[in-house]
C-alpha cells in the first residue's frame, strides 16, 4: 500500500476521527431508548401496556399483548469524503484533518437530525405512532384510554414568546402530559420527573428564564425545579412550536434502533481503482440504525400562535 508519508496515515486518521466522535455531544442519547437490533427489522408489540396489579383471588389472570403492532425496518446511512491526491502531496493534511473532524461531528449528531425530523413532522399523516395515528394527534385512543390529545395551542403576543408566555405554555403541556392514560385506563405517568423541554434556538432564552427564574412578573415561578434547562435542538426550524417530553419511563418517547455501529474506513491507496484512475482518496463512515417513535404519551407538541 503506497500511502503518502505526510502524516495522513489511515491509522492516525481513524484515531483522530474516533476521538472527535467520542468527544462530540449528542442529544438523542437522553431522549431516546436504545434498542439493540439483531435483524433487518424489529416488531414492537409491547408498546401497549401491562396490566395493573390485582388481588390474587382464585389465581392468576394472564393478559396478552394488545393487537397494535409497530414494525420498524433498519436503514443504512453513509457519508464519504473525497480527497484529491494532489492535496495530500501538497501536504494539506491540516485542512483534511479539519474535514475528518467535521465528518465525525456530523456522524455523531445524525440521530439528533433524525429525531428533529420526527418532531417537526410528527403531526403529519405517515409519521405515525404505534396506534396508527400521527405521533402528535387529537385522536389517540387505545383500549380503555378514551380519546387523548398530545397537541396543544398557546397564544402569544408577538413572533417570539416572552418568558411569561413560555411559562404558561410549558405548564399547560406538562399538565396535559401527566394526564395521559394507557390502554387499561391507568395513568401512564406516576410521577412528575423526567420532564424535558425541547426548543428551537430562537426560544432558548425565554424558555431558560421560564424554567429557572425564581420570579416572573413579580410572581413566584412554580416551574423552578420541575425541569432542567431547556434542550436546544438546532435542527428544529419552526419557531412556532416546541416540545415537552417525559424521559424517565422504562421506554422514552423515541427509540434508537441500533443494528450495526458506526464504521470508519479509508481508501487511500494509489493502487486502488479510485487512486489509480482518478487520483482520489476516499474516507467514509457507514452504519445501520433507525430513529423511530415509541410512546406518544410521553410527548406533547406546543403550537405557538398569535
Amino acid at each position: 500500500m503506497a500511502i503518502k508519508s505526510t502524516g495522513l496515515l489511515t491509522k492516525g486518521i481513524r484515531s483522530e476521527f474516533m476521538n472527535r466522535y467520542k468527544a462530540t455531544a449528542a442529544l438523542y442519547t437522553a431522549l431516546a431508548t436504545r434498542i439493540k437490533s439483531n435483524s433487518d427489522s424489529e416488531s414492537y408489540r409491547w408498546l401497549g401496556s401491562v396490566p395493573q396489579m390485582r388481588e390474587f383471588g382464585n389465581g392468576r389472570l394472564a393478559k396478552g399483548l394488545r393487537s397494535e403492532s409497530y414494525d420498524v425496518r433498519n436503514l443504512k446511512y453513509e457519508a464519504t469524503l473525497e480527497v484529491d491526491r494532489d492535496e495530500v502531496s501538497d501536504d494539506q493534511t491540516g485542512q483534511i484533518r479539519v474535514r475528518i473532524n467535521e465528518l465525525a461531528m456530523k456522524a455523531k449528531t445524525h440521530p439528533d437530525f433524525l429525531m428533529a425530523q420526527l418532531l417537526m413532522n410528527g403531526a403529519t399523516q405517515g409519521f405515525n405512532a404505534y396506534d396508527g395515528k400521527p405521533f402528535f394527534s387529537e385522536l389517540h385512543e387505545s383500549g380503555n384510554s378514551g380519546v387523548q390529545v398530545n397537541i396543544i395551542e398557546s397564544a402569544m403576543a408577538g413572533d417570539v414568546p416572552t418568558s411569561a408566555e413560555m411559562k404558561v405554555a410549558i405548564q399547560d403541556a406538562i399538565a396535559q402530559l401527566l394526564g395521559f392514560k394507557d390502554d387499561q385506563g391507568d395513568p401512564m405517568s406516576t410521577d412528575a420527573g423526567g420532564i424535558v423541554v425541547v426548543v428551537p434556538p430562537q426560544h432558548l432564552f425565554p424558555a431558560r428564564e421560564a424554567l429557572t427564574a425564581t420570579m416572573l412578573n413579580n410572581t413566584s415561578n412554580v416551574l423552578v425545579g420541575v425541569a432542567p434547562e431547556p434542550v436546544v435542538f438546532p435542527y428544529l426550524t419552526d419557531p412556532a412550536e416546541f416540545f415537552v417530553l417525559k424521559t424517565n419511563g422504562a421506554i422514552r418517547p423515541f427509540v434508537f434502533q441500533d443494528r450495526e455501529p458506526l464504521e470508519f474506513n479509508a481508501l487511500d491507496d494509489d493502487d486502488s481503482e479510485e487512486g489509480f484512475k482518478r487520483e482520489k482518496y476516499l474516507y467514509g463512515v457507514r452504519a445501520r440504525y433507525r430513529m423511530t417513535y415509541a410512546y406518544w404519551q410521553f410527548a406533547v407538541k406546543v403550537a405557538l400562535g398569535n
